[in-house]
């Protein structure tokens, strides 16, 4: 996944067939069983990556109303907590409680971003069930509200061998182990190419996934950008019909190949010309990569009311 050089990159979801609302109450700490986390659906999802000049990371909530899941990145394998995550890890735990306190009274959870695009670990052969303990570790010493996998180990899934999709698999079965499902977000970031069956991707890529684990899976973030022939750069190619190689991967078109449209996210760039193909719909038919809180309040209509 790619970052402007603002602060945010914008995963905005369309109004989609869920209208549940957002509980805001505070989270104990205190325990796991005290855990309660509603799943916001629909999810309108921000990803902080670059540096803030706020010494609590976010700054305060109003400047996000509108959101309700903040995505910090990343949690790598090969750096560890980076950027945002680093930042949020070395804040005191008082402080991580009251900076989540008061995101959680606007209604919005804070998570964290995980692997990226540096990070290959089927091709690299790091264990799946090892990283995937210590990411849900990470989550719980952090007191974090979930993780968001962004898996991007191109050339596992090209070979075709079926083990990319393993390593998603195991990974998200395991991080489902250390985060219960009500209690903590679990979401993932694939590309929109993967969201279809196709030649390049013999073994399903992500429609394996969701096969065989969709059901851990609170939503996903799909990266609808940096695709051949501006795929997914305007309104048909994004929502109805995309195009070759990539057919079948539109928004429309996914629960054709076992998607709920209401799990899907369309992920676009929060600042122009971060992608090499992003594209925007004029509102209120898709996100502008300039959408603001006018916008996602008028995008939302009643579902938050």
């Amino acid at each position: 996944m790619l970052f402007p050089t603002g602060v945010f990159t914008v995963a905005a979801a369309l109004v989609l067939t869920s209208l549940n609302s957002v509980l805001a109450a505070s989270i104990s700490e205190t325990s796991l069983a005290a855990r309660a986390v509603t799943v916001p659906s629909p999810a309108f999802v921000l990803y902080s990556d670059l540096f803030t000049p706020d010494p609590n990371i976010l700054g305060d909530p109003s400047g996000f109303a509108g959101w309700n899941v903040i995505n910090l990145s990343f949690l790598t394998i090969a750096k560890g907590p980076f950027d945002q995550v680093l930042r949020w890890k070395n804040l005191p735990a008082a402080t991580k409680k009251a900076v989540k306190a008061k995101y959680h009274a606007a209604g919005i959870r804070i998570v964290a971003a995980a692997l990226g695009d540096t990070d290959t670990p089927t091709t690299s052969g790091i264990d799946p069930t090892e990283i995937g303990q210590q990411f849900g570790q990470f989550i719980l010493d952090n007191s974090l509200d979930g993780i968001d996998v962004d898996y991007e180990d191109l050339a596992a899934i090209n070979k075709g061998d079926g083990k990319g999709e393993a390593w998603v698999v195991t990974f998200t079965q395991v991080l489902r182990s250390k985060l219960p499902k009500g209690q903590f977000i679990l979401s993932h970031a694939p590309l929109a190419p993967w969201l279809a069956p196709n030649a390049q991707f013999k073994a399903g890529a992500y429609v394996t996934v969701n096969k065989k684990v969709g059901s851990l899976i609170d939503y996903y973030n799909v990266q609808f950008y940096n695709q051949p022939s501006n795929n997914y750069g305007d309104c048909k190619s994004l929502l109805y019909t995309s195009l070759a190689p990539f057919t079948g991967s539109a928004l429309f078109q996914a629960p054709k190949h076992g998607f709920a449209l209401n799990k899907l996210v369309i992920g676009k760039p929060a600042i122009r010309p971060t992608a090499r193909s992003a594209g925007t719909c004029p509102p209120p038919r898709s996100a502008s990569p300039h959408a603001d809180s006018k916008w996602i309040k008028a995008a939302k209509g009643g579902a938050f009311a």
